[in-house]
Parts: C-alpha cells; sequence; structure tokens
C-alpha cells in the first residue's frame, strides 16, 4: 500500500503528521507522494480539498481519508487523538468506500477552445467589475435571463459550503444532482429571474451564456480563476466520483448537526 500525506502548516497539525509518519513507517506503510493509493489529509476540509485537486488527474483510483486538528468537519472523518486507531484500521481492514459525485465544468471560448475542471464542492461564476448579464440554459433551453453578481453551482456535498451561505438547500450526497444558487441577482418590474436555488437532475446540464464574455472569474472550490473571451461555460455531473474511506466514515446528518447546531 502507497499513502501520500497533504496537510496544512499548523503547529498541531505539524505533530500530528510526524506522529502518522512514525506509525506508517512501524507498520511499513510506503509513502508515495507521486502514485499513490490512499491519501491521507491532515488539517480541514480546505486541506482534503487541496488534496482534491492536487490528485484530481487520479481521483477514480485513489482513497481519501480527512483526519482533521480542529474539530469535525464534513470531509474529515477521524480526529487527530484517533491516529492510532485510523492506522491500525488502514492495515486491517477491507478497503471499502463511500463515493461522492463530482462537479464538471466545461469552459468554452469564442475561438471553440474548451478547457475542462473539476469541483468538489462548487463553481461559481462572476463579473469582476461589473454586473453578470447572462442567459441560462437547463438541458438546452432557455431557464432565464440573469443579471445580478454571479452564479454558483455546488454538488451536494458542496451544498453545505458557499451554496449553503446563499440560500441553498442541504442536500445529502447520495442524491446524484446539482444544485444552482443566484449571487445577488435583481429583480425588479424590468428585470426577473427564479430568485430561489434550484436542483438539477443527473440528466440534465447548465449552461450559461454571458452577454460579455470579457474580465470574468471562476471560483472553483475557493481557487480564483480569471477568464476571457468566454462564449459559454457548461455545469454537469460528473463521470468521475470520489470516494472516500468508509471504516471511519460519519453519519452525513451528524455531521450537519455538529457544524451548524452544536
Amino acid at each position: 500500500m502507497k499513502v501520500a500525506i497533504i496537510n496544512n502548516s499548523h503547529k498541531k497539525t505539524i505533530e500530528v503528521v510526524e506522529h502518522l509518519k512514525k506509525l506508517l513507517a512501524e507498520k511499513q506503510i510506503t509513502i508515495d507522494e507521486h502514485q499513490p493509493d490512499v491519501v491521507i489529509s491532515v488539517g480541514g476540509d480546505g486541506t482534503l480539498l487541496s488534496a482534491f485537486h492536487k490528485y484530481e488527474k487520479i481521483v477514480d483510483s485513489v482513497r481519501f481519508i480527512g483526519v482533521h486538528t480542529g474539530h469535525l468537519g464534513f470531509y474529515t472523518d477521524w480526529r487527530n487523538y484517533d491516529i492510532d486507531q485510523m492506522v491500525d484500521a488502514l492495515c486491517t481492514t477491507a478497503p471499502s468506500t463511500s463515493s461522492y459525485p463530482l462537479l464538471e465544468l466545461t469552459l468554452v471560448m469564442d475561438d471553440g477552445r474548451q478547457e475542462r475542471f473539476l469541483a468538489l464542492n462548487e463553481a461559481s461564476i462572476k463579473r469582476i467589475s461589473k454586473t453578470l448579464v447572462a442567459n441560462i440554459y437547463i438541458k438546452g433551453e432557455l431557464f432565464e435571463n440573469f443579471r445580478g453578481d454571479g452564479i454558483c453551482v455546488s454538488t451536494p456535498t458542496g451544498s453545505t459550503a458557499y451554496s449553503k451561505a446563499l440560500g441553498g438547500a442541504v442536500i445529502h450526497p447520495r442524491l446524484k444532482a446539482l444544485q444552482m444558487t443566484e449571487i445577488a441577482s435583481i429583480n425588479n418590474r424590468v428585470f426577473r429571474t427564479i430568485g430561489s436555488p434550484i436542483v438539477i437532475a443527473p440528466d440534465e446540464w447548465i449552461t450559461i451564456l454571458p452577454n460579455d464574455g470579457h474580465n470574468l472569474i471562476l471560483i472553483i472550490d475557493g481557487n480564483r480563476i480569471p477568464v476571457d473571451h468566454v462564449n459559454r461555460v457548461i455545469y454537469r455531473i460528473s463521470k468521475q466520483r470520489i470516494h472516500f474511506d468508509k471504516f471511519g466514515h460519519h453519519h452525513f446528518w451528524s455531521r450537519v448537526g455538529d457544524a451548524f447546531i452544536g
């Protein structure tokens, strides 16, 4: 078994990582940052998002394990004081995973070039300095003419992040769906939008055609990507999924309650 470790730079995290490396060495588990079988993220949900994007090209062939050095996160099943138990489970338990859907974003430029991105949580589109004006299509049919700050499309797991802050619903990750939420849409007697989050079925996709494809910005799992000469942006559920080791997996609604209710 080959393991990669991704961690943040906090003092507590560094201490946990040093202990983890010692335990892995005792179990004769190889640390391989290039072609791992298992990726262990130590830190928080942001650290796991970084781990996902580092290994997104081989996401189908790796399993992720999250260790939280603060409080329990949505992607981090183990706490820092559970490290010994986690390593024992990794060595003695047959691999079993829970998989979550990913968001695939295709950026189509004016000259026909295409660029593909994957998101674990969400992908948003905004104008840098002006109101975003765009036609929004669902499954190829015009849904609305949008004016506002931007559009956010999230996965079920991402429904507890930025989408929730925008008023979106919390969606169980076993549901294969996407959620679109508007960011500060303009609604008056002249301009009208749906004004509420909508959930997209698995066989549907969202296409955004900006009125002006210049000075746009994509925000993918918190990473800001300036883009120009954009013809359209297409969101759909990816055929790829992310896989988490199941032996320490917590009930989804327990995570929601722990994070938002206490």
